[in-house]
């Protein structure tokens, strides 16, 4: 039975014995919205600093917050986007704490009543299977301003061009136990957002951020104490992360000692966890009602115009792309990754060969976009090109080999590939009469491998790269091979 739990690869081998990783996750989304949650101040990036802050965000006395009504709107299409119930009465709750970049002393959240429930997210894995995530609660705050520690020597500056700007915190059950599946659920959750548009998801800027929460157990125990690692903001930070803490805590248990529940901050110089602070609990910020705010009720006539106005996301549109356009699940998923490169794919694949097409997404164009540092909808190519190329090689006009050529001097904006074909001389022959003539000399010219390649069928190959070479590389390679057979007599 050791041996068996022991070679479990989502375990990780201890010197005492086999371990297990036991993961929550919040997620902290910036909502894409003009305005921030309780103030009117614009939300942008690159702004100078303190440039968008309102008497609210700044904590004047007697300021009052006015709830942004597209904040809201944005949350309950993130809930609805995760298959999660939607609240129809919430609240929101101050929750007190002192900070220099927290002008008020408290952050406007939701910890009583969150304005979404309970959900689930279906994640694939790296080698095509499921798993479910549950959604324990999606809720509502505000952010926090910003400390800035490396412009002097002696003195920390406060920008709050960020406080008060809406986020949504997107609660998971534990229910994620190795690093990969971490990382792939949250890829899921800003793929689905990015579709629903409620969080454009960019992680370099800090838009969409993770608190990771860990703690091991042997297999089939109880939970054990876990730590939260604050902050994590890229997927690999977030696996290097987990990878670490997961070995930290093994050592100290195995060594005899306890877990201290703890809030922890990752270090990516030097690849460790370092402790931040005791963890808090409720009690420690004193929750209570905000005052200057109404509970927030909802009429289930909203939630469903919102409901109808959902996108299609991306769980549906694999399978769709499955259905319609017979790809495997591997090729679905990868397109369905990014939502321009879906729209991409559809624009160029309507009447042409959808593997086809696929193909020349995800491999020839994807890599030329990364080496571009550019992303999909940014891309130079107008899908009809992608079509136009798929098209010359369907209808035997050029081959796949010399596609690939068209490719290169479309991507350095030679024109359309038909104008490229054109220009450049580039057409297949498919004229059978010039083949059989390439095909006659190689023959005359190579009598002992004639001979040879009876005994050895194999080496037909040779004969067709040689085909090939004499007619520029524009020759059918399917008629190359037929008549080679036929003049072969094999």
């Amino acid at each position: 039975m050791t041996e068996t739990v022991a070679a479990n690869p989502k375990h990780i081998q201890g010197r005492t014995g086999p371990w297990e990783i036991v993961m929550g996750l919040e997620i902290h989304a910036q909502v894409s919205s003009r305005a921030k949650l309780f103030s009117g101040a614009a939300v942008g990036f690159g702004a100078g600093p303190n440039e968008q802050v309102s008497l609210v965000d700044a904590g004047f006395p007697g300021m009052l917050p006015v709830l942004n009504r597209f904040c809201v709107e944005q949350a309950v299409r993130t809930g609805l986007g995760l298959k999660a119930k939607i609240n129809r009465f919430s609240q929101f709750d101050r929750k007190n704490y002192f900070y220099p970049d927290l002008p008020t002393g408290y952050q406007i959240s939701q910890l009583y009543h969150p304005i979404v429930g309970e959900g689930v997210v279906e994640v694939e894995r790296e080698d095509g299977t499921f798993f479910e995530v549950g959604i324990e609660r999606l809720h509502l705050e505000q952010d926090a301003g910003k400390l800035i520690h490396d412009l002097s020597p002696t003195e920390s500056y406060v920008d709050l061009n960020r406080a008060g700007t809406a986020l949504m915190e997107i609660v998971s059950r534990p229910d994620l136990r190795t690093p990969e599946e971490a990382v792939a659920y949250v890829k899921k959750i800003r793929t689905i957002l990015i579709y629903l548009g409620t969080c454009d998801g960019d992680m370099e800027k800090g838009n969409l951020r993770a608190d990771v929460n860990v703690s091991v157990r042997r297999p089939g125990e109880p939970f054990g104490t876990r730590c939260e690692i604050k902050n994590v903001n890229s997927f690999r930070f977030i696996s290097q992360a987990i990878n670490y803490e997961a070995r930290r805590q093994i050592e100290i248990l195995e060594d005899g000692g306890s877990i201290l529940q703890e809030t922890r901050l990752y270090d990516p110089g030097a690849g460790e966890t370092r402790s931040m602070r005791s963890k808090e609990e409720a009690m420690d910020y004193r929750y209570f009602p905000d005052p200057d705010l109404l509970p927030l009720e909802l009429e289930e006539a909203w939630i469903e115009d919102i409901r109808r106005s959902l996108p299609e996301l991306p769980d549906e549109k694999r399978r769709r792309f499955m259905s319609d356009y017979g790809l495997s699940q591997y090729d679905a998923g990868v397109l369905i990754s990014e939502q321009a490169k879906a729209d991409y794919f559809e624009a160029a694949a309507k009447g042409r060969d959808a593997k086809l097409v696929a193909n020349w997404v995800t491999n020839e164009l994807s890599a030329r976009l990364a080496a571009d540092g550019k992303d999909f909808d940014e891309c130079p190519l107008p899908a009809g090109h992608v079509a136009e190329l798929v098209e010359l090689i369907e209808t035997n006009v050029i081959s796949s080999k010399i596609a690939k050529e068209v490719f290169d001097h479309v991507w350095n904006g030679e024109g359309s590939p038909s104008e490229v074909v054109e220009k450049r001389g580039l057409k297949q022959v498919t004229d059978t009469g010039a083949i059989e003539t390439a095909v006659d000399e190689i023959i005359a010219a190579n009598p002992d491998k004639v001979a040879a390649v009876k005994d050895k069928p194999q080496a037909l190959g040779w004969f067709v790269g040689q085909v090939m070479k004499a007619t520029g590389g524009k020759a059918n390679p399917a008629a190359v091979n037929d008549i080679l057979k036929a003049k072969l007599g094999l």
